[in-house]
């Protein structure tokens, strides 16, 4: 069983988003506290949910878990940590040197990339530093969905080989000399991730193409970094109760195809399989029963929940035909990973190009899904990605061509290296989702964003991007000028709110909208995906799954969105073209 029989001192979950990482890290820590061991669970994800799973209001320091005796956990706040990152770095500075000069450090300062080595550097401390973590006999890491956790893995060897060939030149983080001191903690984090005996990273996924996919690649980037004692977690694992239900003789076989389909790398791994449980996992209660689920379903007051629901939210067809009056524009995709963001994006750009428009569907998630969800694309329908690496080659020949232009060869040596620093390619990716909105002018573009907490980072952004593309390149590019003014026109882009009908889901959506208009963005719909209530299932574990999601789809339909649309579960595949037509569908299960 995966919860109790952890012997290495770390534990990391990642995996895809919405597969049950907080979940099942949260249920591993409560199952080793409830044998005797000190635990400290840490969340590395900016759009964190786990003071909302443990029932505990969790802050930057640990923090005891109510009703598990010996189970601390915190969240890592990124802000904070870049708050004091600064004044760490700047604060030698600021009797020693002229004003001008401090100044022009805490602007360099002022970057995405200082906000993530910041939250890095509190993550390190914990891996790193022994004497930070004495009081615990386990760390358990809840990380973020795998994309922005591979790059969080992988910055130890990133900044130390940076900070080994600049030792004293400058970066997007200030002085260099102001992070020799943290080598040896970086090179102590390298040593404990890499180490079997101490390190075990648990690989999180649903018994789903996509996910299995996606933990696939993990693995494999993963051992590249020298993290090769893993452990497959299979969650959501079902079996129907009725042969003769649609909906859940579909769930049962797609998930044992996906097992059956695995690469020969993951089932060579260790492996746990958690079964399908029908509750919400908010709670200790829930957690506990994680590993204990109970032998029975009351479905007959389901059925009766079920049937005394009001009407149910409209399809998401009569929603498309609304955003396809625009024209043109923008529409983005967001919310927690795991949501379907990529499958209604891809469905949603499939019906404008059949209506006649012609369009982008590209994506800023680094797991990059949408060409595998569209299928083979209709004409006037362009797939694209915003890969990284090739983003971040292309900036850097341009700053090379521009600023570089009049340097010699020593200064030019200087620019060079600059620009190998790991945070050129989040000004990279900034500049080319610019160009992505940019193309609204003339078409649409549907934008299958990364998780909330990447993206976010992403938007609010804009303003140090834009001093720091200047100060390389010398000028702003138009379209990096225009994003806040586009991102912030209601008739320009249309932000969809993507759910499920689901407690963490639907209250992370809620905090993102209230982010999203802290930051002069109003959502245009919020679209409740993956609904077994509207699915026509009469299974018991699936109806009393759909009982539980009544609140979660009243709470969005009428305190929430002006405009809300349900997609129901499907029992057919939802990818390639025939599959996102029923997405549109009410009647689709």
């Amino acid at each position: 069983m995966l919860f109790n029989e952890m012997t290495t001192r770390y534990l990391f979950f990642t995996g895809k988003g919405g597969v049950g990482k907080t979940s099942l890290s949260c249920a591993t820590a409560v199952a080793l506290a409830d044998q005797g061991k000190q635990v400290l669970l840490v969340s590395t994800d900016p759009a964190s949910n786990l003071d909302e799973v443990l029932g505990t209001p969790l802050s930057s320091q640990p923090v005891s878990v109510r009703g598990v005796v010996g189970l601390s956990a915190v969240n890592l706040d990124p802000q904070a940590a870049a708050n004091a990152y600064r004044e760490r770095v700047v604060g030698p500075y600021r009797s020693v040197l002229p004003d001008a000069a401090v100044n022009s450090i805490e602007e360099q300062l002022s970057g995405a990339c200082t906000v993530e080595i910041a939250a890095f550097d509190e993550f390190a401390k914990l891996l790193g530093d022994r004497e930070a973590t004495r009081a615990f006999d386990h760390v358990i890491f809840d990380t973020a969905p795998t994309g922005h956790t591979l790059r969080l893995l992988a910055l130890p060897g990133a900044w130390s080989g940076f900070i080994e060939a600049n030792p004293g030149g400058m970066s997007c983080l200030g002085p260099l000399a102001g992070l020799q001191a943290q080598r040896a903690l970086y090179a102590a984090a390298v040593s404990v991730l890499s180490d079997s005996a101490q390190t075990t990273l648990v690989l999180v996924s649903r018994p789903d193409n996509a996910a299995l996919e996606e933990a696939e690649r993990a693995r494999g980037e993963l051992a590249t970094l020298g993290v090769r004692n893993q452990h497959l977690a299979l969650n959501g694992v079902f079996t129907a109760n009725r042969g003769d239900d649609l909906i859940a003789a579909a769930l049962e076989r797609r998930g044992a195809a996906a097992i059956a389909a695995m690469s020969a790398s993951l089932v060579a791994l260790p492996r746990s399989e958690v079964p399908f449980v029908p509750q919400g996992l908010v709670g200790i209660t829930a957690l506990r029963a994680i590993a204990c689920p109970p032998a029975a379903v009351d479905s007959a007051g389901a059925s009766a929940a079920v049937a005394s629901l009001p009407s149910l939210p409209p399809p998401l067809a009569l929603l498309v035909d609304e955003l396809a009056e625009a024209g043109c524009g923008v529409i983005m995709t967001m919310g927690k990973g795991g949501v379907g963001k990529t499958t209604a994006a891809a469905a949603i750009a499939a019906a404008l190009v059949r209506s006649g428009h012609r369009v982008l569907l590209t994506t800023t998630d680094p797991a990059a899904h949408v060409a595998s969800a569209i299928g083979t694309p209709d004409a006037g329908l362009r797939v694209g990605r915003i890969d990284p690496a090739v983003e971040t080659r292309k900036y850097q020949q341009e700053v090379m061509a521009a600023a570089g232009a009049g340097l010699d060869a020593q200064g030019r040596a200087l620019l060079e290296e600059e620009l190998n620093s790991p945070c050129t390619e989040e000004i990279a990716v900034f500049r080319a989702f610019a160009r992505a909105v940019a193309e609204g002018e003339d078409g649409f573009v549907v934008l299958d964003t990364a998780p909330t907490g990447h993206t976010l980072l992403l938007l609010d952004a804009a303003e140090a991007y834009h001093r720091e593309i200047a100060r390389n390149s010398g000028e702003i590019p138009p379209e990096v000028r225009r994003l806040s003014s586009r991102l912030r026109d209601a008739a320009y882009t249309r932000v969809l709110v993507m759910t499920l009908p689901e407690a963490t889901p639907v209250h992370e959506a809620e905090r993102l909208q209230a982010d999203l208009r802290r930051a002069g963005i109003e959502p245009f719909a919020w679209v409740i995906n993956q609904s077994f209530l509207a699915s026509g299932t009469q299974d018991p574990l699936l109806l009393r799954r759909g009982r539980d999601e009544i609140p979660f789809i009243q709470r969005v339909s009428t305190a929430l969105s002006n405009r809300c649309t349900l997609i129901p579960w499907l029992a057919g595949t939802v990818a390639g073209q025939s599959g996102l037509r029923g997405i549109l569908r009410a009647d689709a299960a």
